[in-house]
């Protein structure tokens, strides 16, 4: 039986953003945001989405990876009872739930720093980060150097060495297994930590709950050396982003179908998603408007676990600066559904719906069947079943003629209302319009 991230459809909420959160804490009781949140949940399941990738939750300073307590969830948000209510009723709605796990740092107000602050070598606590030396100061005026993740002095990098300091993080994730029934973490900068930490996690959870996930955020480099049977069950494929958006916008499919034929063998494991929160809106990145709705095909019918990015079912644009992330990150209001809901909508609805139903979309082994510049055809087989999917990337109106790897006679158009299309000699003749896709379930004899 399969797992059940391995035909998931996630939805990635930045909670501090969505909410229109202040931007730092100050340590004041705030309101309960995560009643905001629940307002979300309808129209979450109505995309399809069948799990949410919520984060970063613990309690910060500022953006949410400064983390100041482990245990707590960010006051802005609520509390941890209120986000005990929010995953329950996330599970009524039969919604998984994977939360931002920032291991690989620490903001400067966590209780180990602030140790070593006020007691500087006499701290237990000095071995918990790396680089520790009372030979020089840091950049802040502490006392003490430090290794800071990528030069940021605010985010001192913990010591993954220290079997104490192991322990207490995996301490952490069995408090919020226990405490709220998490489904996963997704590990923050794990293309930096140590491999070791990440087998002994794997372990770990494991023996916490049945089919616990652990996703990573990896940007470059070989993703299986991350994705494997001894540490996590997936990454980022920061990799398909890259060429979907690439290949819309130069008009060459060549670009896409190269990259998921490098990943064939671990692809199918991958976090696959159009925008996140560090990314530009795909509705900005894209020169063509139009394309939206076939990158998303490309998003829910390529091998891969597919994430919507709120606010991109709305087609909604946003642009990072060099210092800021903000437009990533708006704040939206539940009372706001009914007026951003637009055609693109309910298209990734349906498309939601056919991942969903078509389990040869889940796992399915993947088969090109034709390629040019500008059309792209592949096949996704499962039981007994196949689904192919056709796109055309050019303005002007195509017709492709698909082979088809099985015996059959006709098929579906899952997007156009079930049309009928026969298959003749072996391949389907399907006229698609600028700017668009199909989605064909065959009917026939594997």
């Amino acid at each position: 039986m399969s797992a059940w991230y391995e035909k998931a459809i996630f939805y990635h909420m930045y909670p501090l953003g969505m909410t229109g959160a202040p931007k730092q804490n100050t340590g004041t009781e705030g309101a309960d945001q995560f009643r905001k949140l629940e307002q979300w949940l309808p129209h979450i399941k109505s995309l399809g989405c069948t799990a949410i990738y919520i984060g970063p939750l613990f309690e910060s300073a500022s953006h949410g990876y400064d983390t100041t307590d482990y245990k707590q969830t960010d006051r802005r948000l609520g509390s941890n009872e209120a986000f005990g209510r929010f995953t329950a009723l996330c599970h009524e709605h039969e919604l998984r739930v994977v939360v931002d796990g920032v291991f690989n740092h620490t903001g400067r107000n966590f209780f180990a720093f602030r140790d070593i602050q006020e007691k500087k070598w006499d701290s237990p606590f000095k071995d918990w980060y790396k680089g520790v030396s009372f030979d020089w100061q840091s950049p802040l005026g502490d006392p003490f150097g430090y290794e800071a993740w990528q030069g940021h002095f605010e985010l001192p990098c913990l010591n993954h060495a220290n079997p104490k300091v192991r322990q207490y993080l995996f301490d952490v994730i069995r408090f919020w297994v226990d405490e709220f029934d998490i489904d996963g973490i997704r590990l923050d900068c794990a293309n930096v930590l140590d491999f070791r930490f990440m087998e002994e996690m794997r372990r770990e959870t494991e023996a916490m709950k049945e089919d616990f996930w652990l996703m990573g955020e990896v940007i470059h480099g070989d993703y299986s050396r991350w994705v494997n049977d001894r540490m996590l069950h997936s990454v980022t494929n920061y990799e398909l982003h890259k060429s979907i958006y690439s290949g819309f916008n130069d008009r060459n499919f060549f670009e896409i179908a190269h990259n998921v034929r490098r990943l064939e063998a671990i692809g199918r494991s991958l976090y696959t998603f159009a925008d996140n929160h560090d990314e530009d809106r795909i509705a900005s990145k894209l020169r063509t408007r139009e394309h939206l709705f076939p990158v998303y095909i490309c998003l829910m019918t390529l091998p891969g676990i597919p994430s919507i990015y709120y606010g991109g079912e709305w087609g909604m644009e946003g642009k990072r600066t060099p210092d800021c992330d903000e437009a990533l990150r708006p704040a939206v209001s539940p009372d706001d559904f009914e007026k951003l809901h637009c055609e693109l909508t309910d298209k990734i609805a349906r498309l939601g719906a056919i991942h969903r139903d078509y389990e040869e979309l889940h796992m399915g082994r993947y088969q090109e069947l034709l390629l040019t510049n500008r059309q792209y055809a592949f096949a996704r087989h499962g039981n007994n079943r196949l689904i192919i999917t056709a796109l055309n990337n050019d303005d002007q109106e195509a017709v492709l003629n698909i082979p088809v790897p099985i015996a059959a006679s006709e098929a579906v158009n899952l997007l156009e209302d079930n049309e009928i299309l026969p298959i003749t000699d072996g391949k389907i003749q399907i006229t698609l319009q600028g700017c668009s896709g199909a989605v064909l379930k065959i009917k026939g004899e594997l």
